[in-house]
């Protein structure tokens, strides 16, 4: 059961982080800025971001910032 609760607290988070690109068009973030955004720890913000880019929502830079898959 905590591995299901901890699931889902992990899944609304990506939820949370996919409906502030959504809701910022344009908005481009490094992690040590999406850190300090969205107060998670590094290692929360890393996995995030990572499952968003394998659900093709964002993308890295070459710079390693990570945007919609859409932004130019």
């Amino acid at each position: 059961r905590l591995l299901d609760a901890c699931a889902m607290e992990f899944e609304a988070v990506v939820q949370r982080v996919r409906g502030e690109f959504n809701e910022m068009p344009g908005l481009r973030l490094t992690l040590p800025q999406a850190v300090r955004l969205w107060g998670l720890e590094r290692q929360m913000c890393e996995a995030v971001i990572d499952t968003l880019i394998s659900k093709q929502f964002l993308r890295r830079t070459s710079c390693g910032t990570a945007v919609t898959r859409i932004s130019h």
